[in-house]
């Protein structure tokens, strides 16, 4: 019996004995073929509403605070109760956000900044606040917020969408232009500004451009831009990924990435890969939804999104990127608002509150601690933040399609699946021509001997397996397909 391995996930082209896949499901790369994916795990109390941005700050003692936004609100997690509390500036309601856009946050020392295009850019001292305030230094009001080296940085300006504006050096409340280090910089092409990739130096990404952002010390204005990409820019606002000195986001071409710190360039991730399938499935009126995080962890990145069949205000698919092995897997979702997050640390009164059983605990004890690495988490449809850390979720796996010339393949033993998985359903995928649809046959489990039973006389055929949810399990390399030339027509 051949062995045929679950090789890359490449849905943009044509599979027909090659060394890649169209498809797979609850399934993340590895470098011998597939682990599982696991599935989101409530871990907090309900938001007021559904999530339009969250965040983790980290305190100077090493204790996490975490911060949640909903169309009108901000509010801080009580690491005590699990539940949300109203951090609203006087607890009074913003101007709601815009359908299109969210919140969006960044630390600097033991500030939070929070902004959104229709309030003034709002700050949270972790040491001492009890709620939100207007940023002094009068910033302009802002859609993104990030930190460049020692500068706050503000971009997608209500009134100006082509500028870029620094504060001092470590002065995040110096803000008119030429006080201190203090500027802005209006871009004369390239379009408007989707956002700012923060770090020790910054990657401005417009519409349809990409420049470097680099720090002059002793120079004003303070930093220098140099374009960097030509017709590459940022299609979803929310989609720029920082993990390390990479970056990731999604343009008009399709996936990309920088790399290769400051003299590095942008380079294309998806293109005859996943570029084609993803921009057919995005719902582009709800680029709100196209969600990026990286998966810390790891060497992952992913992408929540709505696709064009997706429940109005929720994500539905997500694609994972492993840029350390190169290669996707989509990722089945149902969430709110995805985000790197830190599990705060619990108290034994804590648990009380929560639950009069630990065997009633929603999330393992394992999984709590003080201070953390964040993980990937999400806002499941109920408004509640989770981590995908629970059960395995269901897999299926598909080989790419077999076939022998002109002649029809005869089946007559089946699957034998190369997985640790204890439970296994195999099925073949079949048809006559590369004209006709797919049938399927019925899915058998595996038996005694490590085979999933199966017949067919085909003339193309592709292997597939499921693993339902719930199976421990840690691989799936690919199968034995026992196949041969029955006849020529």
């Amino acid at each position: 019996m051949p062995f045929i391995s679950f090789p890359e996930y490449r849905p943009d082209v044509d599979d027909f004995r090659g060394t890649h896949t169209q498809v797979l499901s609850g399934v993340l790369p590895r470098g011998d073929g597939y682990g599982p994916a696991k599935a989101l795990q409530p871990f907090s109390a309900a938001l007021a509403g559904a999530s339009r941005g969250a965040f983790y700050a980290r305190k100077t003692d090493g204790t996490i605070v975490v911060f949640a936004g909903t169309t009108a609100n901000l509010y801080r997690l009580d690491n005590t109760t699990l539940g949300w509390t109203l951090v609203s500036k006087g607890g009074v309601s913003y101007s709601a956000l815009p359908m299109s856009d969210n919140w969006q946050f960044a630390q600097f020392g033991n500030n939070v900044i929070a902004c959104q295009a229709n309030t003034v850019p709002q700050v949270f001292d972790v040491s001492v606040s009890a709620n939100f305030a207007d940023l002094a230094g009068s910033p302009p009001t802002a859609r993104y917020v990030t930190v460049v080296g020692r500068f706050l940085v503000l971009s997608g300006l209500t009134s100006n969408p082509n500028r870029v504006h620094w504060s001092d050096l470590d002065g995040i409340t110096t803000w008119t232009a030429g006080t201190g280090f203090s500027n802005f910089v209006d871009l004369p092409d390239g379009g408007v500004v989707r956002g700012v990739a923060g770090g020790e130096f910054g990657l401005v990404l417009q519409e349809s451009a990409t420049r470097r952002m680099v720090y002059v010390p002793g120079a004003k204005p303070a930093f220098q831009l140099e374009r960097i990409g030509e017709e590459i820019g940022l299609l979803g606002p929310y989609s720029l990924i920082r993990a390390g000195s990479r970056l990731f986001f999604y343009s008009a071409q399709g996936f990309q990435a920088f790399a290769g710190g400051i003299g590095g360039g942008v380079i294309p991730i998806g293109k005859e890969r996943v570029d084609r399938t993803f921009a057919a499935d995005l719902d582009t009126g709800a680029l709100q939804l196209l969600v990026g995080a990286q998966d810390p962890g790891g060497t992952r990145v992913f992408w929540a999104y709505k696709s064009v069949n997706g429940q109005t205000g929720l994500a539905d698919k997500a694609l994972c990127y492993d840029y350390a092995l190169d290669r996707w897997a989509p990722v089945s979702v149902n969430c709110e608002f995805i985000a790197s997050m830190t599990k705060p640390g619990l108290t034994l009164e804590g648990l009380d509150s929560i639950s009069s059983s630990i065997d009633a605990l929603t999330f393992s004890l394992d999984d709590v601690s003080t201070a953390v690495l964040s993980t990937l988490s999400a806002f499941d449809p109920a408004h509640r933040l989770g981590f995908f850390n629970g059960a395995n979720a269901e897999a299926i796996l598909e080989t790419p399609e077999q076939g022998i010339d002109s002649r029809r393949i005869f089946i007559g033993r089946g699957i034998e699946p190369r997985t640790d998985a204890p439970a296994v359903f195999g099925s073949i995928r079949h048809r006559g021509t590369a004209q006709s649809s797919l049938a399927a046959t019925p899915e058998t489990v595996i038996n005694a001997q490590g085979v999933c039973p199966a017949r067919i006389d085909t003339r193309l055929a592709r292997a597939r397996i499921r693993i339902p949810a719930g199976t421990t399990w840690t691989n799936a390399m690919g199968v034995s397909l026992d196949f041969a030339a029955s006849g020529q027509r």
